[in-house]
């Protein structure tokens, strides 16, 4: 138990998101949930725990195409199989992915009743690439952009920043015209899904409102302080967002099996303590990528400590130089819309 965090954490997690069975050599198992769970539990002075509900179908119709929520309704409940190479579904998948969209929604109800500080969402599968009619990338339905739409058709200012350090495609996509939900992105280029360049910037009304930090192999927390300094940090006290919802991958810890940033504990640590200063009592953590059990369970233990006080100094591993000129160019193409850090 953290004795310094002055948290009130709601945990969202239901059994269910354990029968969402992709084989045993899949990297997204059901372990994962265990490992962040754990680390959840010794992140926070007082921690609630809640079981996440099912999302209303009317909800993912919202930001997905009805024949794809029924598309998968019908594969899972026929005892599932491969949608894609990556992405795997058995019976036990439809009520985990109910789950795991709808625990958002009920996240942000328990918060305004003021019932915490900040929630965390133990839930899977992720969400983050799972497109308006296609579930890849581990992803069956847009977790976080259910929330996100929720909030911004009600009136609210949303902010979403997605540290999983493979880019969230699909949750671009969803709000790529949109000026109701800002989009902020760190992830590894050149790597999947592909997409991610600093040039993805948005358009129509949503132009400047999409925000890529894309980051060379070996990128560590030296390079990530310098993004949250001069991007992240500015951007967001400059919308000043109603709400910050958090795309958490894990991924980018040094060992992660998956991918090549050298993030450590600390760097997620530090990254929490900001989002909870720009958005306190307003902050939801969504749980994304993350292959390493011992990592995820430490990084979200470090994350939630952050957000609840603490502030780590930095793990010392050292960035290539090029991650520094990716931030720089980065905040060049930033700063065409706002103003500079």
């Amino acid at each position: 138990m953290c004795e310094s965090c002055e948290m009130r954490l709601l945990l969202y997690t239901h059994p269910a998101c354990r029968e969402h069975d992709t084989g045993g050599w899949h990297p997204e198992r059901p372990a994962r949930l265990e490992a962040a769970l754990a680390g959840a539990r010794r992140g926070a002075e007082e921690v609630v725990e809640c079981d996440a509900p099912q999302a209303p179908l009317e909800a993912l119709h919202a930001v997905h195409r009805p024949s794809h929520v029924a598309r998968i309704q019908e594969f899972c409940l026929a005892g599932g199989g491969s949608l894609d190479p990556d992405t795997v579904v058995s019976a036990g998948s439809w009520e985990a992915a109910l789950r795991a969209a709808g625990a958002g929604l009920a996240a942000i109800e328990a918060l305004e009743s003021g019932e915490g500080d900040a929630a965390f969402l133990a839930v899977r599968p992720p969400g983050h690439h799972a497109t308006r009619d296609r579930a890849m990338g581990f992803c069956l339905f847009n977790n976080i952009g259910v929330a996100a739409d929720a909030l911004a058709r009600r009136g609210d200012r949303v902010a979403i920043v997605d540290w999983d350090v493979h880019h969230g495609n699909a949750t671009q996509d969803m709000f790529y015209d949109r000026r109701d939900v800002l989009y902020i992105s760190t992830h590894e280029f050149p790597f999947y899904p592909g997409t991610g360049w600093i040039d993805e910037a948005g358009k129509g009304e949503g132009e400047g409102w999409n925000i890529n930090i894309p980051v060379p192999a070996g990128t560590a927390g030296d390079a990530y302080e310098e993004a949250w300094n001069r991007i992240v940090l500015p951007v967001l006290r400059s919308m000043a967002p109603d709400w910050v919802l958090v795309s958490a991958g894990f991924d980018g810890h040094a060992d992660d099996p998956l991918a090549n940033v050298q993030l450590r504990e600390p760097d997620y640590g530090r990254m929490g303590h900001r989002l909870a200063q720009i958005a306190p009592g307003r902050l939801v953590f969504f749980l994304e990528g993350g292959y390493d059990l011992a990592a995820i369970s430490g990084s979200v233990e470090a994350a939630l400590r952050g957000v609840g006080g603490e502030f780590p100094d930095p793990s010392g591993e050292v960035s290539p130089p090029r991650a520094f000129h990716m931030v720089q160019v980065a905040a060049a193409q930033v700063e065409r819309h706002w103003a500079s850090g």
